[in-house]
């Protein structure tokens, strides 16, 4: 089941939330640490990660799913987000050099049409990197949250399921060890619960992250015609 748009962004917009994508955009930036000249997509709710991007990207667009609802952003400049069919992205194939996908995999009710629309609209040498709940986590345990949602993934199944979909894992991070509670005290020293848990215990991760590429000799050719036209619409101010 999708999780509303309007409850993700009134997630990030509190303590909790701001705490959870510092630590997640951290990962992400050890993985990802200079993307100058590439094109990048989104997909699902990934907007409290991109901006770090837009100054060096030559393009930065995210596709938030239609049943999860769309808004605009960045909210005070030209809108660089659209709604569209996760299993028909709106994009030319190869025309895309990283994707990141979060808030969609453990959303999504069937995830080998969106994951063939990624690697279609990858280009050769493109890499994917997928954040998801972490089965064992803390953070899977609380509705309250969005990581509470959907099918969460262990390491073993997210690799798993990524080579099903004709993607190479490679490196994986983990992060959000701080235990998802809005106390003042416990928030202040995420950064503490992030280095104990990186260094001991790190089979308890809110989130698992895999970067993988993109298997260039596994595809099936798929034929243009049968491609139906994408739904697709940019968010109002």
């Amino acid at each position: 089941m999708w999780t509303d748009v309007v409850d993700l962004r009134d997630f990030y917009a509190s303590g909790l939330g701001r705490v959870a994508r510092r630590m997640i955009a951290r990962r992400i930036r050890q993985l990802w640490p200079d993307l100058h000249g590439l094109n990048v997509l989104g997909l699902g709710y990934v907007t409290p990660f991109l901006g770090v991007f837009r100054a060096e990207a030559e393009r930065v667009v995210a596709i938030m799913p239609a049943a999860q609802g769309v808004i605009h952003w960045p909210s005070d400049e030209p809108g660089l987000t659209a709604l569209g069919d996760h299993t028909d992205l709106p994009l030319p194939d190869n025309s895309i050099d990283r994707a990141l996908i979060v808030h969609a995999l453990e959303c999504a009710e069937r995830t080998g049409p969106m994951m063939r629309e990624v690697w279609r609209v990858l280009g050769d040498g493109g890499r994917l990197l997928v954040v998801v709940p972490n089965r064992r986590g803390l953070w899977a345990r609380f509705e309250r949250t969005p990581f509470g949602h959907g099918r969460p993934y262990s390491p073993g199944q997210l690799s798993r399921s990524l080579r099903d979909a004709m993607f190479t894992p490679y490196q994986s991070r983990t992060a959000l060890y701080v235990p998802p509670v809005g106390s003042r005290m416990v928030l202040s020293s995420a950064a503490a619960w992030e280095e104990i848990g990186q260094r001991w215990f790190t089979t308890f991760a809110g989130v698992v992250m895999f970067e993988a590429t993109k298997q260039i000799y596994a595809a099936p050719s798929v034929p243009a015609l049968g491609r139906r036209p994408a739904y697709v619409g940019i968010a109002a101010h």
